[in-house]
């Protein structure tokens, strides 16, 4: 399936807890259309022991976001300049 966004573009999140926040997609599921950007959605994932952990741990990582969600941050940009508004500081 095509999107509108791909692995590497800069977005802003249109909708959800994370509203406005800004980031890089580090991943497209396309099957769930789903991306997972980088520092938002963050979620604890409690993992098993390994010689890594070896007393297993929290690990703190991105969660994903519906790709009808997010818009590139340079059309949000534009829309906002057109509308008159001033965009927030990047995050």
């Amino acid at each position: 399936m095509k999107f509108h966004v791909k692995k590497g573009d800069e977005v802003v999140v249109l909708a959800g807890r994370e509203k406005g926040k800004r980031g890089k997609i580090i991943a497209v599921m396309s099957d769930k259309q789903r991306v997972i950007i980088e520092g938002v959605q963050m979620i604890k994932r409690h993992t098993a022991k390994s010689q890594q952990h070896p007393q297993g741990a929290i690990v703190e990582r991105e969660g994903s976001v519906h790709v009808s969600n997010v818009m590139t941050a340079t059309d949000f940009d534009a829309r906002a300049a057109k509308r008159g508004v001033v965009p927030a500081a990047a995050n």
